[in-house]
């Protein structure tokens, strides 16, 4: 039989299943309690905004454009109404600072390919967003931990990037309500980070998919804004702001959003016309038209929801969770963060849930570079209803329970 590891490029080696992918699966188990998959709640999408866009797109002169090739940077509107948006989180910009993507996590694969050699650094914290170690994974790269809140100098991620043969290329984080901790890097840590980036000579690429997404607490501007204020002009900054609607408005719609200087517009350009062409056209049309009848209103509506969501879950943590298991409270975004005792194994102790409690999470270890870890694990709010979320932390507050006092027998 033909072997087609024979063929394939070493770097496939590196490509790994996303777990959470697979646990997604267990979404269609009406016995499973499932706080697993980071998605949206559909019945918060705004079916009938996007029904009538779509409508009016086929009853309308632009039907022959919205079928048709379109250009790489991604539709003009669209990218407009995001330079005026963008002025509003405080980073002004023009036209050609922005560039549209088949989600952002197009984006984190591009700039990877861009960026990474083999061997090259990328700095991410621990834990990060897996679907960014799968980006970057194929192009090889080394992985070193990135404390924004700690004081680890500028010469040790240096020397530890000679040590795997290459240098540190960018520090990749998401500063507001990341996934999987739901914590928020705060306002001095983001000024040292862009100190850190300076010293180094690197990017920073910053993932804000959840930065909508804020129920309490005051907004923290983006690291871009920051840098900007500082800087004088975008064309001075090397901070790289990667956006999406998938979290806010509709992720099948695969529309997201890179605002960076225009040296790196024109490179992730040229990528996308060898990769795709360009993203949808008549999605993204879609999606500027719903945006800029109603993108505040869709915010509220779905913060008002989530922010319940997650207050239900932290008050059921409270409630049933046993003394030496830990929690994120996050302000904001869609994931509680669980420490479990030292010792405990998140993948192990899932298997026996499904098993037993029928209650699914995202085991933790997956998400840090290192492998390590293994006593974590991610809960998401987004789609549950208080009486699941009540049900479901009960039941996992027991199994939990039970396993420390088999442990300490």
């Amino acid at each position: 039989m033909f072997n087609w590891e024979n063929i394939f490029a070493t770097r496939s080696s590196r490509m790994r299943a996303s777990e959470i992918r697979e646990l997604l699966k267990l979404l269609d188990r009406p016995d499973i309690i499932s706080f697993a998959g980071g998605i949206p709640d559909p019945e918060l999408f705004p079916k009938e905004a996007f029904k009538q866009a779509y409508a009016d797109i086929f009853d309308g002169s632009s039907v022959d454009a919205a079928l048709q090739y379109s250009v790489s940077e991604g539709y003009k509107p669209l990218r407009e109404w995001l330079v005026k948006q963008m002025a509003g989180l405080g980073v002004p910009c023009e036209l050609d600072n922005v560039f549209i993507v088949s989600g952002s996590q197009q984006a984190l694969d591009y700039l990877g390919k861009l960026m990474l050699s083999p061997n090259d650094t990328a700095l991410v914290t621990a834990p990060t967003y897996l679907g960014a170690l799968q980006a970057f994974n194929a192009y090889e790269p080394s992985y070193d931990r990135l404390t924004p809140n700690g004081n680890r100098t500028p010469e040790a991620y240096r020397a530890t990037a000679e040590q795997a043969g290459g240098r540190v290329k960018f520090a990749y984080l998401s500063p507001d309500f990341a996934n999987p901790t739901g914590e928020t890097i705060d306002l001095a840590a983001r000024e040292r980070l862009i100190d850190l980036a300076d010293d180094l000579d690197i990017a920073i690429i910053e993932d804000a998919a959840y930065q909508s997404l804020r129920y309490d607490g005051d907004a923290i501007p983006p690291i871009l804004s920051l840098e900007i204020a500082r800087k004088g002009d975008i064309g001075a900054t090397r901070t790289i702001y990667c956006g999406s609607f998938s979290k806010t408005m509709a992720p099948g719609l695969r529309v997201g959003f890179v605002v960076a200087n225009a040296p790196v517009i024109r490179k992730l350009v040229l990528m996308k016309q060898a990769a795709d062409l360009h993203s949808s056209t008549i999605n993204q049309m879609a999606t500027h038209r719903v945006a800029e009848a109603g993108f505040d209103a869709q915010v509220a509506k779905i913060g008002k929801v989530y922010s319940r969501r997650r207050d239900c879950m932290l008050a059921a943590l409270a409630r049933y969770m046993p003394e030496g298991t830990s929690w994120t409270k996050p302000q904001g975004g869609m994931f509680i963060w669980v420490t479990l005792p030292e010792g405990m194994d998140g993948a192990a102790l899932l298997a026996k849930s499904l098993e037993t409690a029928k209650v699914a999470f995202v085991p933790g270890q997956a998400f840090f570079a290192d492998g390590s870890g293994a006593n974590t694990f991610r809960m998401s709010f987004s789609r549950a209803d208080d009486q699941s979320i009540e049900e479901g932390i009960r039941r996992l507050g027991g199994l939990i329970a039970g396993e420390m006092i088999s442990r300490a027998a």
